[in-house]
């Protein structure tokens, strides 16, 4: 029998170096009273796959009580990032061509911002923000707009205003004093219409890749999301996406991903 040789490690050929998994932006949109059930059952899923940490997007006139408050500052002690995300969440009417045409193929009535200028704009967003500290809640260090539209301000104008340090825009996560877009895919699963779902399969799998690319994403979920096609897929991206983040690292210049980088915002927001 020949004689067995112990193998030393240098025997072993050398493992495969694991990629570094893109960073992850989990949100929750839409918090609202009406919503806050849903809220919920969307909070124990993210708990189950350990997701942390997590922004939650509140929504502030929408007719919450001191009850609904308090769970807000729950949420808030708890660990849970809150953030501003318009004043409605709805608009009264549709204003111009190019919010017609967002209504129709993206954001139905909820681009508030599309509906009013510069001035309208910016007094939504100090309101929303006023709203957070007259609810002894912390002032929300992040801003999103209803359907990720800004509407008619520029980079100086939000910069002068001094209300939010980041705002996250559908391209990315501007750096409001610098000016500059942390530029990564968002990934949805609202699929609550009969066309919504192989729109939103082929757009996840674009996300998914460009992801790889810049090294972050985000994922962006919906109160309904659970109850609608697409759940299964908002899974999977969670058990993909483990490396979470937070939103205040996603600008800070050392969390760029390997291959993303940003850049500076154009003039106009829209």
């Amino acid at each position: 029998m020949p004689a067995v040789r112990t193998l030393s490690p240098s025997d072993h050929p050398p493992a495969a170096a694991l990629p570094t998994p893109p960073r992850a932006l989990v949100s929750v949109h839409d918090l609202m009273p009406a919503t806050m059930p849903a809220v919920r059952r969307t909070l124990a899923l993210l708990e189950h796959h350990a997701v942390h940490p997590v922004t939650l997007l509140v929504v502030p006139g929408t007719g919450w009580d001191a009850r609904g408050i308090e769970e807000l500052r729950a949420l808030e002690r708890a660990g849970y990032r809150l953030a501003g995300h318009g004043w409605e969440h709805r608009t009264a009417r549709i204003h111009g061509l190019r919010h017609r045409l967002h209504s129709l193929f993206l954001s139905r009535n909820v681009a508030e911002h599309l509906a009013l200028d510069r001035d309208g704009v910016l007094a939504l967003m100090r309101r929303c923000r006023d709203w957070f500290e007259a609810q002894g809640l912390a002032p929300p260090g992040l801003y999103v707009p209803p359907a990720w539209a800004l509407g008619a301000v520029s980079a100086d104008d939000l910069r002068a205003a001094g209300l939010f340090r980041q705002v996250e825009l559908f391209s990315g996560v501007l750096d409001v004093a610098s000016g500059r877009v942390a530029p990564s895919p968002v990934l949805g699963y609202e699929a609550d219409a009969a066309i919504r779902g192989p729109v939103l399969k082929l757009w996840n799998a674009w996300g998914r890749w460009r992801a790889s690319a810049l090294g972050r994403v985000r994922i962006g979920i919906h109160p309904r999301d659970l109850d609608l096609p697409l759940r299964a897929a908002l899974e999977a991206d969670l058990e993909r996406f483990y490396h979470y983040t937070d939103y205040a690292a996603a600008t800070d210049g050392a969390d760029h991903g390997a291959g993303g980088g940003s850049h500076r915002l154009g003039e106009n927001l829209r």
